[in-house]
């Protein structure tokens, strides 16, 4: 029997009008703007995958939420309403509203991490590393070899391999290591994810070692729908059940309310420790604003509170991994090289297999990207060695096994048409891709390199 035509669960009741640009006006902005994506003018693209990081579609019910802002500076209702949702959706004790993930991030790092401590995790992120190293932690990488390889079928390739943790352990010590930090749907692995076995089997160990386990649960209920759909014995589990057994193998966490709560700005650290609970709550006074509110307005609150509970629903994960995984369905067919199985939250190119005469030290992802949006006004994002950044005590390059251009597909925003106009793109710059030529940098900030580097194309 043929596979049936699905569509989204939902329709569409406000449009924002996009502009249409010529490929004279693509050439000239993308070099105005260093052939770095980040530095283009959002009125420049057409279908903007950047991220999927605030940039997804609030429903009804959210925005109707934002007129029941509460707008004390302390106490207010909608904080409480962000914590009854978490108490329910995630079952963390406590909870602390941040302006969005990384400030949830710099709070865990200080008040987890001393000078000298290991930090192992599940593959780096970008801020998430920056602020542990600037805390005085080192990461280590524990994640399973497999999520190294683009093209290698592990169907969880964000598993934490626990001989590499045995190893740091000892190595170093258990006392040197205040916390594990998992994520979800790993980011720089092409959103892959980690199973519940893994998990169960970590949680055990690290119990064993009074271990903590920190858990960046930005894109969680995408990864309990690849667990439902991949792991034995979760088929007939709801998400929502999925998504609080993750949490309740760890002791803590990290959110960014911009993806999987589908706001546009806002997030929160959330605990089970009472006393880092206290020290979090005092520091968060320092940088983000007062523990009920945590840099956002009550409105921002209660859309978040409202997507917590959206972001579960079983029609809407389906449709969103649906159309991600349409777009790399096609890409495949076009013989495109992109990181399989397909991922959460977006599709991954692998680009050193996509731009094989380029070395690495030549920037092939940051150039492909580029070249994407040259052709197009797709907007993609480089996730490779620019992104990587430098060894913070030799100043050398990190050099990823994966260098790839992430097609992140923002939620309940672009249609089936637009998948196929990004497919078609993609599918004519692979048609001159011998052509394509490297980068060299010409601007380097001290952090975070990704955001503002600026390139030149190589002669």
């Amino acid at each position: 029997m043929p596979k049936r035509s699905w569509a989204e669960p939902f329709k569409i009741k406000m449009v924002e009008l996009l502009k249409m640009t010529t490929p004279k006006q693509r050439k000239t902005a993308i070099k105005n703007a260093g052939y770095n994506t980040f530095l283009l003018k959002s009125e420049d693209v057409y279908i903007d995958l950047l991220t999927d990081s605030g940039t997804s579609a609030m429903s009804d019910r959210q925005w109707a939420g934002m007129m029941l802002g509460d707008e004390a500076y302390a106490g207010s209702k909608n904080f409480y309403n962000l914590e009854k949702a978490v108490h329910k959706y995630y079952g963390f004790k406590y909870v602390i509203p941040t302006h969005q993930g990384r400030g949830a991030e710099n709070l865990l790092s200080q008040v987890m991490i001393k000078k000298g401590d290991i930090v192992p995790g599940n593959m780096y992120f970008t801020t998430t590393r920056l602020h542990q190293e600037m805390a005085g932690g080192t990461f280590y990488d524990i994640i399973i070899d497999e999520a190294h390889d683009s093209t290698h079928q592990h169907q969880f390739k964000g598993n934490v391999d626990i001989n590499k943790l045995e190893a740091l352990v000892k190595k170093y010590g258990a006392d040197k290591i205040p916390y594990v930090c998992v994520a979800t749907t790993v980011n720089m692995a092409g959103g892959q994810p980690i199973s519940m076995q893994n998990l169960r089997e970590l949680r055990a160990y690290t119990r064993h070692h009074g271990i903590k386990i920190m858990l960046d649960m930005t894109r969680i209920a995408e990864n309990a729908y690849f667990i439902q759909q991949r792991e034995e014995g979760f088929r007939r589990r709801s998400i929502a059940s999925i998504v609080k057994e993750i949490c309740d193998h760890t002791d803590g966490a990290t959110f960014s309310g911009k993806k999987d709560a589908l706001v546009n700005i806002g997030g929160f650290l959330a605990l089970n420790d009472e006393s880092k609970f206290e020290e979090a709550s005092n520091l968060v006074v320092v940088y983000e604003g007062l523990h009920t509110y945590g840099g956002l307005a009550g409105r921002d609150m209660e859309a978040m509170a409202i997507g917590i509970e959206e972001s579960v629903n079983e029609d809407h994960i389906r449709a969103r991994i649906g159309q991600v995984e349409y777009l790399g369905e096609k890409l495949l067919d076009m013989h495109v090289p992109i990181v399989t199985p397909i991922g959460g939250h977006g599709i991954f190119i692998d680009a050193r297999q996509f731009l094989p005469h380029l070395k690495q030290i030549q920037f092939p992802a940051q150039a492909l990207a580029a070249e994407i949006y040259e052709d197009s006004g797709v907007r993609t994002m480089e996730r490779g060695i620019v992104s990587a950044g430098r060894n913070s005590k030799t100043g050398d390059h990190y050099y990823p096994a994966l260098e790839l251009v992430r097609l992140t597909i923002p939620r309940r925003v672009y249609t089936q048409a637009h998948m196929d106009v990004i497919s078609e793109s993609v599918e004519r710059v692979y048609s001159k891709r011998n052509k394509i030529k490297g980068l060299e940098m010409v601007y380097e900030p001290t952090y975070l390199r990704f955001f503002q580097a600026k390139f030149k194309k190589l002669q």
